[in-house]
């Protein structure tokens, strides 16, 4: 399979992930008017999804590391398009949120998995522009699904906005398993191969669970300077996939369709911002720049972007609202290449556990950052929920500065590398 296919199949993929994740907030309205939710339930459940998605980051990246990628990625989309199927025929605050919970489960390995396939099928030079590309899924595909899950919910209501999006994942799951190949050694002569895996064995997508190598994941430094910046990366996008609809439709006045039409322009800016940052980053390191300025360039004046968010608080146009919020998710979007760093400085056999530990940490933001701004914005005032954004953006730009250090490939310790050799 040509890399374009194999970044097809996961561009769409992620568009669905992201389709699944934020039609709560789509329906939130609805669904508070209808089961008379408060804002602190509706925050609880928006942070449901995350309970799960966190917690089983670890797992999951060990799972990704274990278990061949074309069985397990249909498997995980057909269980969490079921579960946001079902949403649709409850009607308690106790079953929305077991169904968040139970989707954060299944799509808890979706990015690890991600991230192995491009660290195979694409050599270094091309992994920030192929990791853009992929994960611009979340933001060009939620700037045109949000107009369309507003005229779905306007159509069926919320219950039938679960139903039809539940159905088109399982029918995505049949077409992955259908078309994806694994790749492996047995394709030496494949141009398409990423040459860095020719030293491995016939079946270079699995590797043995190792506490060893968790201990590893998370004492560096390094590690841990992008595991943060990827926490306060992820505070911003949170904000957008749960809370900014009802931002604009209730704190902003809008009606549901000029909330579902208004709310894509950031998404739009967001995607312009991560393919612009992958493929001049991708661009700079061809051209003999460091992996230091080429990489950590786009992402530290990404953070700084996001912050603009805090100037949305002191006008009442909604042109310059739209233009900050746009500004500070084309920002976000800017640094969300900060996935090529798991594949730069995480050991070659550990990358699905870097990337499960790399996005437990800011699966965290999606488990705080709602609740947080659920109880601040109880009286009506979204200004502290976007101060608290423009915090967590100015965290993430010294992380980047001051923890991330030399970009380049952590050395396992001699013992370690000791006993791989006898394994």
């Amino acid at each position: 399979m040509k890399k374009g296919g194999i970044l097809a199949l996961i561009f769409i993929s992620v568009v669905i992930n992201y389709m699944d994740r934020t039609n709560i907030s789509v329906a939130a309205a609805a669904i508070s008017a209808d089961l008379n939710i408060s804002k602190v339930e509706m925050g609880l459940i928006f942070s449901a999804f995350a309970w799960t998605y966190s917690i089983m980051q670890i797992p999951g990246g060990m799972l990704v590391d274990a278990v061949r990628i074309r069985f397990l990625y249909p498997f995980i989309l057909v269980a969490w398009s079921l579960v946001t199927l079902v949403q649709g025929l409850v009607s308690s605050v106790a079953a929305l949120i077991g169904c968040r919970m139970a989707i954060g489960f299944f799509e808890a390995p979706s990015y690890p998995a991600n991230n192995k396939i491009v660290t195979q099928w694409f050599a270094e030079q091309e992994r920030a522009g192929a990791i853009a590309i992929y994960t611009s899924g979340q933001f060009i595909g939620l700037a045109f699904l949000m107009p369309v899950l507003a005229v779905i919910q306007d159509w069926f209501g919320w219950r039938g906005l679960f139903i039809v999006s539940g159905l088109i994942g399982i029918v995505w799951a049949v077409i992955w398993y259908i078309f994806y190949q694994e790749k492996s050694n047995e394709q030496p002569n494949n141009p398409q191969a990423n040459s860095e895996n020719a030293n491995q064995s016939s079946s270079p997508n699995t590797t043995p669970v190792s506490w060893q190598n968790l201990k590893l994941a998370f004492s560096s430094k390094k590690l841990w300077g992008i595991y943060i910046g990827q926490f306060c990366l992820g505070g911003t996008l949170i904000f957008f996939l749960t809370w900014f609809p009802t931002y604009l439709a209730e704190y902003r006045g809008f009606s549901d369709l000029q909330t579902g039409f208004l709310a894509s322009v950031p998404f739009l800016a967001a995607f312009c911002g991560v393919l612009l940052s992958g493929f001049v980053s991708d661009l700079l390191v061809r051209k003999g720049f460091s992996n230091e300025f080429a990489r950590k360039t786009p992402i530290i004046l990404g953070l700084f972007l996001s912050s603009s968010v805090i100037f949305a608080n002191y006008t009442d146009s909604t042109l310059w609202v739209t233009f900050f919020l746009s500004l500070t998710f084309f920002g976000n979007g800017l640094a969300s290449i900060n996935w090529v760093f798991v594949s730069l400085i995480a050991p070659k056999h550990m990358v699905g556990l870097v990337g499960g530990c790399f996005n437990f940490i800011g699966g965290l933001s999606a488990v705080i950052v709602p609740v947080l701004i659920g109880f601040l914005v109880q009286d009506g005032d979204f200004r502290p929920a976007l101060a608290l954004i423009a915090i967590l953006a100015f965290t993430g730009l010294f992380s980047y500065l001051f923890l991330v250090g030399k970009v380049e490939t952590i050395e396992m310790p001699v013992a370690e590398n000791e006993l791989e050799a006898k394994a």
